[in-house]
């Protein structure tokens, strides 16, 4: 559906399955002519930057190794992503919305402990923000959070128990609304509620909730991820606007090697190099290019015409880290759950 900023058509190296799950067999990860086959399996709004960076990934291993490597893409919304890796979906590496879901893999017996130091950066080799995405004129005049929670704004937004985007969405408006009351919980809670009492559709993932804002033409805002937006202004030109919250959050999207599979596969080091690569000035490029946010600082600065550098963001962190966090808010008859069946 998307383009992406780049335009790389690499399926001879590249197999994108843009569904959330892959089935049927998988051929031996190493043939006899040396080739090498992994799988990716990630989150909904990936799919541009790893057909570009896949791409460039194969040339550089080939290059190395004198070796032909497949990646095979899985995408969906990060949650579920998770759990059909839990269930026997044979991941060789995850990269996915929220550390959370990586860690829920580990729990699972599939993934070491200590992953999230792997890599650098917490294992996040970029990372993004929410903002909202509203169509030409911007007819509700939405500024804030404070505007989602009005009569007649029709609000979109993933559904939090199966997608990681969703998640960081409902902490960011958390995080204004206890800014708003100085942390007063009953009042906070009262807000998000009207928030979500506005929302007339919970997708299953960040790309669903872009279709059905973009190409289905419901609600008035869309709670997005960054690059969502972006991407939605690349394909359609003077159709929508992005607004800035006053308030967001850092989001860092993780990425892991799913030991258990690449041990039994034998792909432990391609998987390495894979994830390593993307810390890369190439893969950090691709990442800004398709407008996530690279981790490496000076990287960063070459994109600050494109992103708000000065965007006041709170982190998880904020929030206890991601185990506390998803146990308060988003496990069953958590925060989520009680504020929307209210």
């Amino acid at each position: 559906m998307r383009k992406g900023i780049k335009k790389v058509f690499a399926l001879s190296f590249v197999v994108l399955l843009t569904v959330g799950g892959l089935t049927g067999c998988k051929k031996d990860p190493s043939s006899s002519d040396g080739s090498i086959e992994i799988t990716n399996v990630s989150y909904d709004p990936t799919r541009e930057f790893y057909e570009a960076y896949n791409a460039e990934f194969t040339k550089y291993y080939k290059d190395k190794t004198g070796k032909e490597v497949t990646i095979t893409q899985s995408h969906g919304g990060s949650g579920k992503q998770a759990r059909s890796v839990i269930e026997g979906n044979e991941a060789d590496v995850v990269t996915l919305a929220l550390a959370h879901d990586i860690t829920s893999i580990e729990e699972a017996g599939l993934i070491d402990k200590g992953w999230i130091e792997e890599f650098d950066k917490n294992s996040s080799p970029y990372t993004s923000t929410i903002v909202f995405l509203v169509r030409k004129g911007n007819e509700k005049n939405i500024q804030d959070w404070s505007d989602l929670i009005k009569d007649g704004v029709n609000v979109i937004t993933p559904n939090p128990k199966t997608s990681g985007g969703a998640c960081w969405n409902f902490l960011s408006a958390w995080a204004y609304a206890d800014n708003q009351y100085n942390g007063d919980e009953t009042q906070i809670r009262d807000f998000v509620t009207k928030l979500y009492k506005n929302v007339s559709v919970l997708d299953s993932g960040a790309r669903g909730a872009t279709t059905t804002f973009v190409e289905n033409g419901q609600g008035d805002i869309l709670i997005a991820w960054e690059n969502e937006a972006y991407l939605t202004l690349e394909e359609h030109p003077d159709e929508y606007e992005i607004i800035t919250p006053s308030i967001s959050i850092l989001a860092e999207p993780s990425v892991a090697i799913v030991d258990s599979v690449a041990k039994k596969r034998e792909t432990e080091e391609v998987a390495k190099e894979y994830l390593e690569y993307l810390y890369s000035d190439i893969g950090q490029r691709l990442a800004g290019e398709n407008y996530y946010r690279p981790s490496n600082p000076e990287i960063l600065k070459e994109f600050s015409g494109v992103f708000n550098l000065s965007l006041n963001m709170v982190n998880i962190d904020d929030f206890g880290g991601w185990d506390k966090a998803y146990e308060v808010y988003f496990e069953d008859g958590g925060v989520f759950d009680q504020i929307y069946t209210q």
